[in-house]
């Protein structure tokens, strides 16, 4: 099991009950801290005497208070650790529950483990360290139906296009001319064809859903 990790959580609450979780464990080495400048300053350190952590767990989001941040959130701490320890493994514990969001933190910046915070996020935690400290990444199970369908379906720009015309209240009908404006061609019969694939490629049943759905995942 991972000996040596570091907590960043904004939220004393949460930082705390990460804490328990990690002495449920048995980790014979945490530290924890309150804010990303901190968490980096930390590894920094920890690399400078030999020492380095084995694993990160991080907050995505972090409120701004009275101290002046450099690193403002999770996604730029993480970005700045890969930079001065890649081998680091990292698991992201947010509340975020975007689909789009959490596959990019996957993808883009290579972390190995996303627990969202809601209930039993206790139990997903500890499966999250035991599975990534054997090198495989750990989804929360209630999330993975919803990344699952997101990487089912490839998005193009164009489809994206028209989810947020949708979105900003531009009536279907109207959509083509919309699309003009931007020199996009398309006829309203085209329009109503590619709508309706993405309703039935998504599952679901009306544009109201269909843009609900998008932001959910974050594309729009």
């Amino acid at each position: 099991m991972f000996k040596k990790i570091l907590i960043a959580e904004d939220q004393e609450c949460l930082n705390l009950s990460v804490q328990k979780t990690l002495e449920d464990l048995n980790i014979p080495n945490v530290d924890y801290v309150y804010y990303c400048d901190d968490a980096l300053a930390k590894i920094q350190k920890s690399i400078r005497e030999n020492e380095p952590y084995d694993l990160l767990i991080t907050d995505l989001y972090y409120e701004e208070d009275h101290r002046q941040q450099e690193i403002r959130d999770g996604k730029e701490l993480i970005q700045k650790i890969k930079e001065i320890q890649p081998a680091l493994k990292v698991i992201v514990f947010s509340a975020e529950h975007k689909s789009g969001i959490i596959d990019s933190l996957f993808k883009d910046y290579h972390i190995n483990g996303y627990v969202r915070k809601a209930r039993n996020d206790s139990k997903e935690l500890k499966k999250s360290i035991a599975s990534v400290f054997i090198n495989e990444n750990y989804l929360s199970t209630d999330l993975k139906q919803d990344v699952k369908k997101f990487n089912s379906y490839e998005f193009s720009a164009y489809d994206i296009t028209v989810v947020t015309l949708l979105s900003k209240g531009i009536l279907q009908k109207n959509i083509p001319d919309h699309l003009l404006e931007k020199g996009i061609k398309y006829s309203l019969s085209s329009v109503e064809k590619k709508l309706n694939s993405l309703k039935e490629d998504l599952e679901v049943t009306s544009n109201e859903q269909l843009v609900a759905f998008c932001k959910d995942i974050g594309i729009i």
